[in-house]
């Protein structure tokens, strides 16, 4: 049987190394830029070095490990990018001060796992493109799936504020990092300290009542937005429920925030035909949400399953909610008849 407890701690370790070097990234985004000609470069530096750091800490600490990222170094290798290898290696140095080239390429080349297997981990290293490159919210995704389902979760978001009141568009000195064990709960802590003290966390169940706030986007093309507001217009119609205003940010950090209670959904419908959602833009968030008493399921209300490649298959969308809202998401969902077409 794994032991869940080292693999949380590992997890976190290695997610707060990684939001140490995007942040080192982040906070250089002109510079970056202006190395390597290119405006989205910066999140491309930042993805290879997050993901080289945690694969370099997992192997280091667990051993033989199998980690699906989203990366492979086949674009580092190419001699046309070696500005990028060279960035990407001065960021990996904040934390990992002897790298060199070669071994900075064998640690990104950790995460080219396949999911042939009975358990592994799974990696979005910078989750928010565009919330990034606006030094916005973004996210450090470290899922670890056995069978079909996550069971072990950690997200690092290096610029949420713990503080609810605080704004979302202003990057956090701290961060919030969520980690989760599946049937254990959902802990708190600063996302730069991995000694942090961890706090466990606890939402309670939407109140009748109670407004309903959603997650958005910061832009709108994650999501169906007509199709959102037509669920909602349903619900606030049926049940006489006030539909408050969204909560805006951008990544998976919105598994964290509905987890929280600063949201009571967070609704990915699908917005083209064929389109399939990746294990590691989900494995890691939906952790964290059902063990704070959260429902995460498909549009029809369907657990997500995690055993059919990098792709949730099986799966079309994502509701993320507590029970009493997912349930009429649902219902709003099968009225309106919104499919995947």
């Amino acid at each position: 049987m794994a032991d869940y407890a080292k693999l949380m701690e590992v997890g976190r370790e290695a997610v707060c190394a990684a939001a140490i070097v995007t942040n080192q990234v982040q906070n250089a985004l002109d510079e970056v830029r202006s190395l390597t000609k290119d405006d989205k470069s910066p999140v491309t530096v930042a993805d290879y070095a997050a993901q080289a750091i945690v694969g370099k800490i997992l192997r280091e600490r667990l051993g033989d490990v199998v980690l699906v990222g989203e990366e492979d170094s086949a674009f580092l290798r190419d001699e046309d990018n070696t500005v990028f290898l060279d960035a990407t290696l001065a960021a990996v140095r904040e934390v990992w001060p002897d790298a060199d080239r070669d071994a900075l390429l064998d640690a990104v080349d950790v995460g080219a796992g396949d999911t042939k297997h009975s358990h592994f981990w799974t990696l979005d290293p910078v989750d928010g493109t565009k919330g990034f490159l606006r030094d916005q919210q973004y996210a450090i995704a470290l899922g670890y799936i056995e069978g079909d389902t996550p069971t072990v979760g950690v997200m690092g978001c290096p610029n949420l504020p713990v503080n609810m009141s605080e704004p979302l568009d202003v990057p956090d000195a701290h961060g919030c990092l969520y980690a989760a064990i599946k049937g254990m709960g959902v802990y708190e802590a600063p996302c730069d300290d991995p000694t942090g003290e961890m706090i466990r966390i606890t939402r309670l169940d939407h109140i009748e009542g109670d407004p309903i706030s959603v997650c958005a986007s910061v832009e709108k093309a994650h999501s169906n937005v007509s199709d959102t507001d037509r669920v909602l217009e349903y619900i606030e119609k049926k049940y006489g429920v006030e539909v408050g205003e969204p909560v805006r940010l951008d990544s998976q950090a919105k598994y964290a925030v509905v987890a929280r209670g600063q949201a009571d959904a967070y609704l990915r419908l699908p917005t083209r035909p064929g389109y399939v959602e990746r294990i590691w833009d989900h494995a890691a968030g939906c952790c964290i949400a059902c063990e704070s008493g959260a429902f995460v399921t498909d549009i029809f209300g369907n657990v997500l399953e995690f055993s059919h490649g990098r792709g949730l298959e099986k799966n079309r969308g994502v509701i993320c909610a507590p029970p009493r809202v997912h349930g009429r998401i649902i219902e709003a969902i099968e009225a309106l008849g919104i499919r995947p077409v």
